[in-house]
């Protein structure tokens, strides 16, 4: 591998992210108890969400715009204000939630500093995704910073284009197949698939992944051992 450049995804990759909707989720479920069973309330929110995704994006305001529009269609516009205001609570919880840094990831960091170009390649709203990587004190490890709108096979090409290599020399690490490793093996780049125990539906692959510029390791360390 003549790899140069090594792109990492941040949520749920550097730092925990998923479980905190799940909490969000779940205060948002209870709200709203006495309109809909929790099961479905779930699907109710998603559906939204991926209804939504082509106006919002991603991140944690089109989660609390989302679950707003849910609140209001499942109780048939009948809710009080109150519930709406606890809804614009949650998003705003969620944007103050602590970092918290997934283990092994600054001594990977550490070790692949100076050999390679890091850069960080995550989606998700852009004060966000700047709030929690000046929080996490991991900055000053990377090169480049790409906060996308998405992570289409034509958002990672631009990238590349960017940092002046060729496909065959950016190499991506994240824990989303679907965001993190099709698509830059369909450009012709490498990728490494870490796993994290909870993911998004919307991120969820169902088919295996065979391709000879793939790996999968249970855990971010692991990647020192095939770079």
């Amino acid at each position: 591998m003549d790899i140069k450049v090594i792109a990492f995804d941040a949520d749920d990759t550097l730092w925990v992210n998923e479980p905190y909707f799940k909490e969000i989720e779940e205060k948002f479920c209870n709200l709203l108890e006495d309109y809909l069973p929790r099961h479905t309330l779930v699907k109710e929110l998603f559906k939204t969400e991926i209804d939504n995704l082509h106006l919002y994006g991603y991140g944690v305001k089109g989660f609390m715009l989302s679950m707003i529009e849910t609140a209001l269609r499942v109780s048939n516009h009948t809710l009080s204000i109150t519930v709406i205001e606890k809804a614009i609570g949650f998003g705003k919880e969620l944007l103050q939630k602590p970092i918290e840094l997934l283990d092994g990831v600054e001594e990977v960091l550490k070790a692949l500093k100076g050999k390679y170009r890091l850069v960080v390649a995550t989606k998700g709203d852009l004060l966000d995704q700047e709030r929690k990587l000046k929080k996490s004190g991991l900055e000053h490890y990377f090169h480049h910073i790409e906060i996308m709108s998405d992570k289409q096979e034509a958002d990672f090409s631009k990238l590349i284009r960017h940092l002046d290599i060729e496909p065959s020399q950016f190499m991506m690490l994240g824990n989303s197949l679907k965001s993190d490793v099709l698509p830059v093996l369909a450009i012709g780049g490498h990728a490494i698939h870490i796993p994290y125990h909870t993911t998004w539906a919307h991120e969820h692959v169902e088919h295996k992944v065979e391709h000879q510029h793939f790996r999968s390791v249970a855990k971010i360390k692991d990647v020192l051992a095939i770079l």
